[in-house]
């Protein structure tokens, strides 16, 4: 529980039973029912208690259909009350009528069981283990490893999974027979029995309506911005104060722009964070946004010096490797915006839904380039690409055609993930002792490539590639882990149920048309944003990796990792340092890595 004060600096509850060998332990970050929020909470006979992180958008509809029910509440408004009570009319189908993000632990004596469930994207994390009679869960792998049944053995293969991924896809974890429940799963835990169960509750699916491609674009615009609005709406409900997270993208402006329908624009305090370098540097346009509302806005800013001072205590912080090196302008923008409120409502979600990176505007081209040139002529086009001049510009031209020839190295099946990738099966088998085969490395998203629907889209499989795997272990854990070092609860407004539901019905032409991303969305924040927020590219929130990582760190942390060849390691080093490579991904992986390995393991057990 100490381990994870930083989540909940609030408050903290303990229950241990001695008839069951249960213990529960909560740490609180006090946001609704200040006074009668306290966990674990219990029904009124004391035989069904909750413990609870996140938040349940819709408690208010669900607490008046269980009092109509005849359930008696306690606490005033508190959202975890309405788990206590639906657990005990819904049980398992619980989780499927709540809209929220959450990780919760029910104790049911009665039956002597345990239920556990995690939110459908899993913006709320949950780990678990279960061995040698023993069965713990957790909020972060660190808390986990306090305990003495815990046996923090490396897995060489989820280290693998990790350079080819950067980060590692559910169930996965570092550490051998600890899991993370997926996102819109359940677990139940038998007392009696010492047995696991888990399932599927909900999972992310594209069902097009293709009756939709005969509406008119106007009136699909105006019910995405009215979803959007209900989106919003539901996430300020809050006992402390709130504010938005603002980059001077779509995303970010729309959620402003719903906002202000639902309260004085001149109230809402919105934060942005700034670069020094002009390439990925996007405050002007959040000021301007800004400035069309009239909020109460703030800007900070994130150079090498800070970024330097940053390092250490970020990497050191994470209980998981991540191979994104966004995570320090996301902490520091949390650190800044928690100074003034407690709660942040984020764009995370929106380009997943709505074909906002990258590749989905090279995917055409990648199946006719894939389809007409040979594989000889391909290996040449890679090595002339190497020998284009390096740019440390954000997304520039020579690292945009050096991704997508590596990509294009593989079978469609495995192009998204090598995209990102920070090293692809092909260096991997120079890095490792005993390389995994690429359709080891990235059996994860293959399979999800091969479940498609008869005749499904290129641009849709690929929709379903960045919701399923990217959002929930890239972007969900790197803003929750960057939020909760500050103690800043981080709300995601594209993932309400509504709004998704909406997004999965939708053809993607209303998606990406004619080279434009994010069509439908443009389409409904015209008149709200101005004219050049919604017609600027997107930058992404990037930092100068490259350029950074030629003067810090000044030496590289080489302790040695399963399976792993440090000479390797050395060289992409050296290689970056001179200027003649572009390893920024794989390096920062590393560090990232190795941070990860020194804060569970200690340096004299990371081999």
């Amino acid at each position: 529980m100490r381990s994870l004060r930083h989540r909940g600096p609030d408050g903290e509850g303990l229950f241990v039973d001695p008839d069951t060998g249960v213990h529960l332990g909560h740490r609180r970050l006090a946001i609704l029912d200040l006074a009668g929020g306290g966990q674990p909470m219990w029904n009124e006979d004391q035989t069904v208690a909750v413990i609870h992180n996140g938040e349940i958008y819709n408690h208010v509809e669900l607490r008046h259909q269980l009092i109509a029910r005849g359930h008696r509440f306690t606490s005033d408004h508190s959202d975890t009350e309405v788990l206590v009570h639906g657990y005990e009319e819904w049980g398992a189908d619980l989780p499927v009528r709540l809209n929220g993000m959450f990780a919760f632990a029910i104790l049911d004596r009665s039956s002597r069981r345990l239920f556990l469930a995690r939110d459908r994207f899993g913006e709320k994390p949950l780990y678990y283990t279960h061995r040698a009679g023993m069965f713990a869960f957790a909020s972060e792998l660190t808390a986990l490893c306090q305990l003495p049944f815990v046996d923090r053995q490396i897995e060489p293969a989820a280290i693998q999974k990790f350079l080819a991924y950067g980060f590692l896809p559910s169930p996965r974890t570092l550490l051998e027979g600890v899991f993370k429940l997926p996102g819109g799963s359940w677990l139940l835990f038998d007392l009696d029995q010492n047995v696991v169960r888990t399932d599927r509750f909900w999972q992310f699916s594209l069902t097009p309506d293709e009756r939709l491609n005969e509406s008119h674009d106007d009136v699909l615009a105006e019910e995405l911005r009215e979803l959007i609005v209900q989106a919003v709406r539901r996430r300020l409900i809050s006992d402390v104060p709130l504010g938005v997270f603002l980059s001077g993208g779509i995303d970010s402006g729309a959620i402003l722009a719903a906002a202000a329908r639902s309260m004085p624009a001149d109230t809402i305090r919105t934060f942005t964070i700034g670069f020094t370098e002009p390439s990925f540097d996007e405050s002007d346009y959040a000021a301007t946004v800004a400035k069309t509302f009239g909020t109460q806005h703030a800007t900070d800013r994130l150079d090498l010096e800070t970024a330097r001072d940053l390092l250490p205590s970020v990497l050191g912080a994470l209980d998981e490797p991540l191979g994104d090196p966004s995570i320090l302008p996301t902490y520091l923008l949390s650190r800044f915006t928690r100074r003034e409120v407690t709660v942040a409502l984020s764009g995370d979600g929106g380009d997943e839904l709505f074909a906002g990176y990258d590749p989905f505007a090279a995917l055409a081209l990648a199946q006719t380039y894939h389809r007409l040139v040979p594989s000889g002529v391909h290996r040449l086009l890679r090595d002339l690409a190497d020998l284009l001049p390096l740019s440390d510009r954000n997304m520039s031209f020579d690292f945009k055609v050096r991704r997508a020839l590596a990509g294009l190295s593989y079978p469609a099946s495995m192009w998204n993930p090598a995209w990102l990738a920070p090293v692809e099966p092909e260096a991997m088998a120079e890095l490792c002792d005993h390389p995994l085969a690429p359709e080891e490395l990235y059996s994860e998203a293959i399979q999800q490539w091969e479940r498609a629907r008869p005749h499904q889209s290129i641009v849709d499989r690929t929709l379903e590639f960045y919701t399923t795997f990217y959002l929930p272990d890239n972007i969900l854990t790197k803003v929750d882990r960057a939020s909760m070092m500050s103690s800043l609860e981080s709300r995601a407004v594209f993932l309400d149920n509504d709004l998704v539901a909406f997004c999965q019905r939708l053809p993607h032409r209303f998606k990406y048309r004619n080279g434009t991303r994010k069509y439908l969305l443009k389409r409904a924040l015209e008149g709200d944003l101005p004219a050049d927020i919604l017609r600027r590219p997107k930058k992404g929130f990037g930092i100068p990796l490259a350029k950074w990582l030629r003067s810090d760190p000044p030496a590289l942390p080489m302790d040695p990792v399963p399976g792993i060849r440090i000479d390797r390691v050395r060289q992409a080093w050296t290689e970056h340092r001179e200027g003649r490579r572009d390893h920024r991904l794989f390096l920062w992986s590393w560090l990232s890595l190795q941070s990860v390995l020194r804060r569970y393991l200690g340096r004299s057990d990371a081999a």
